[in-house]
């Protein structure tokens, strides 16, 4: 153990949880709810870890009451959530589900009620199953497709919901879902990734021209995934894969939606997707960035994949955490300056956090020093950031709850709450007790253990 000296941040930092739709909801064929990739993706053979689906998750959509009541335990002052698209419109389009609108009504009804603001994320990865059929993100059409979802949701609920995201990392699942089979709906195909990557982006700066006709007072952003990444040993050939998978990871999204254009080596092979007009559609004017971060990735040279990069190792003496992540908080600090200066826009810290391998002790309490560890780490380097001229306004943890980690099923915790998924019991961990603190007094400080390798 060791002693740091104390941080603090400005009176009106915000402090969050995060969460995503399909990874707590459950409730996956009631009230209406149609399938969405994610769930066909779990019935597939060896595409989750032991088999594990979405079906009951977290069990939130009985049980949100009790987990409001925990983050207002935790001192919160924002939640971030995600709208399940096939819960409130089971085909993707047509026909309006009243149950599902309901029920999110019930949670930004609950959230206000305990004074916790609501930040809304409308895409965190579950397509409706329908639309995939239609082509899904392959398809032009999904831009319109998504308008008008947007445009049920925020006549729904913007009245209360001021805080609007569009997308969750669009670098994540349209590589992983359309160059990668690690995601929904497990494409390997390049002219599929480029549509992907081109239509999305045209789905978010429609979805902005929407909120901001309907939702008055709207504060719009969207949550991006941007780290470093660095050739997994210095030839010719890692270099080039690195800059590839770096435009792919962390440029192809936010530079044409807040530049204008899309960085070189993407802008060459998607020039046949663009129309005339698309580049205004997409850069529409956003009031803040979300980050998402965890550490940096390493890349290799690999033939064999759709674009000729692979996911490489980081260095053997770098730190991990327990599920294999790199533990790197200076590339999180160096990477809030460079996106805060990169884009000019306040940013928030949407998703930052440690996956374990959590378990009760002998006396029920959930002991995790070393996500303490981690989140101490991590929050400093954000401080750092700030005093070298980064902007920015908040930071929400990854996750509220042990959830369901999308192909790592149920084997990674990420929550500060531990969720005993046979029961539904929540046990608040060591690190919930200790983001509490953070929390409600916007000062870090006192003794956490050391990182190890």
């Amino acid at each position: 153990m060791s002693e740091r000296p104390a941080i603090e941040f400005p009176s009106d930092f915000l402090w969050g949880v995060s969460t995503s739709s399909y990874q707590i909801e459950g409730a996956a064929r009631e009230d209406g709810r149609g399938p969405s990739i994610w769930d066909t993706r779990c019935l597939m053979k060896d595409r989750v870890a032991n088999g594990d689906t979405g079906d009951v998750a977290c069990d939130h959509y009985h049980r949100y009451a009790g987990d409001i009541g925990l983050m207002k335990e935790l001192g919160v002052g924002a939640y971030r959530f995600s709208v399940a698209w096939p819960r409130v419109l089971p085909a993707g389009k047509g026909a309006v589900n009243e149950a599902g609108l309901a029920f999110y009504d019930r949670l930004v009804d609950g959230v206000l009620e305990a004074g916790i603001e609501p930040w809304l994320c409308l895409y965190h990865w579950d397509l409706p199953q329908a639309l995939d059929d239609l082509g899904g993100w392959t398809a032009r059409d999904s831009a319109g497709w998504f308008a008008d979802y947007t445009a049920l949701v925020a006549r729904r609920l913007g009245d209360r919901v001021k805080r609007w995201a569009t997308f969750n990392e669009f670098g994540v699942f349209t590589m992983f879902g359309y160059a990668i089979d690690w995601a929904a709906p497990g494409i390997t195909d390049r002219t599929a990734h480029l549509q992907a990557i081109h239509h999305v982006n045209l789905a978010h700066g429609d979805a902005v021209a929407v909120l901001r006709a309907t939702v008055k007072d709207a504060s719009i952003g969207a949550v991006h995934n941007v780290q470093p990444v660095v050739p997994e040993s210095d030839t010719a050939e890692n270099r080039r894969a690195a800059a590839l998978l770096d435009e792919h990871w962390n440029l192809a999204f936010p530079d044409p939606q807040l530049r204008g254009h899309y960085p070189p080596l993407t802008a060459e092979a998607i020039a046949p997707h663009v129309r005339a007009g698309d580049m205004a559609r997409i850069c529409q004017p956003i009031d803040w960035f979300g980050l998402n971060h965890y550490g940096p990735i390493f890349a290799r040279a690999d033939p064999k994949m759709t674009w000729g990069y692979a996911w490489g190792s980081a260095p053997p003496e770098m730190p991990s955490t327990d599920i294999g992540w790199s533990i790197h908080p200076d590339a999180f600090r160096d990477t809030l300056v460079t996106v805060s200066h990169r884009y000019g826009l306040p940013v928030f810290v949407t998703e930052n956090g440690c996956g374990g391998n959590d378990a009760p002790g002998p006396d029920g309490t959930v002991d995790d020093t070393g996500r303490i560890a981690f989140l101490d780490t991590y929050i400093r380097s954000m401080r750092e950031a700030m005093d070298l001229g980064a902007d920015v306004r908040g930071y929400f943890v990854w996750s509220l709850l042990d959830n369901f980690e999308w192909g790592s099923g149920y084997g990674n915790r990420f929550g500060i709450v531990y969720v005993d998924f046979a029961t539904q019991r929540r046990i608040p961990k060591t690190s919930a007790r200790w983001f509490e603190a953070v929390a409600r007094t916007g000062r870090v400080s006192g003794e956490v253990r050391r990182l190890s390798g």
